[in-house]
């Protein structure tokens, strides 16, 4: 039987320059943004949420799941491309590490991990995740570079940067369905699962 499956990222963090990158933990907006979507009971019919072990997308999964009275499941596969060999890199620097990451999938900028490998680890974590669910909507709780990997896996694109999930600091998801495995649409912020109000 299908279901539906979602891919959120984690919303907009607190930066800390000196500090562990995996380890940062969401801002006052990136928490305020994840207990609107816990009040908006947009998420009612997930039965399981998966979530990275970066302390930011812990901390995204965690209220969602209290919420629905469910465990967060960790997985340490979902975690977001390692950028370790270089840390925190100033945000013009980074971008154009970015834009080089995406451009040469298949080499390794400045040491890191390469967007081919990236893409072949995310997929294969979230096709075992799905591989042993057993119903309800899923939730995915991760990250935007690995997040774009996946989606232009799913939609059989090419990787290229024009697929991310854009400025603004994350909170963002995808959504598809199980069987089919494609995209029902581009990113869109975590506002937009919420359904519209009544007229």
């Amino acid at each position: 039987m299908s279901f539906l499956v979602r891919y959120l990222t984690h919303p907009q963090v607190a930066i800390d320059p000196q500090g562990d990158i995996t380890r940062w933990s969401l801002s006052d907006l990136g928490r305020a943004r994840v207990g609107a979507l816990v009040r908006s009971g947009a998420l009612q019919g997930t039965t399981r949420i998966v979530s990275s072990d970066e302390t930011k997308a812990v901390e995204t999964a965690t209220p969602l799941a209290e919420a629905l009275g469910l465990n967060v499941e960790i997985r340490a596969n979902l975690h977001e491309n390692d950028r370790s060999a270089t840390g925190f890199l100033p945000p013009a620097e980074f971008e154009a590490t970015a834009d080089r990451f995406f451009a040469h999938p298949d080499d390794s900028i400045r040491g890191w991990e390469t967007a081919r490998a990236a893409q072949a680890r995310i997929v294969g974590a979230v096709e075992r995740c799905l591989a042993d669910h057993r119903g309800g909507d899923l939730l995915l709780v991760g990250h935007g570079a690995v997040g774009t990997l996946l989606y232009c896996a799913l939609a059989g694109l090419d990787i290229s940067r024009k697929h991310d999930q854009g400025p603004g600091g994350g909170g963002c998801f995808l959504a598809f369905d199980s069987d089919q495995r494609r995209p029902k649409a581009g990113w869109q912020p975590m506002e937009a699962m919420a359904p519209a109000p009544r007229a």
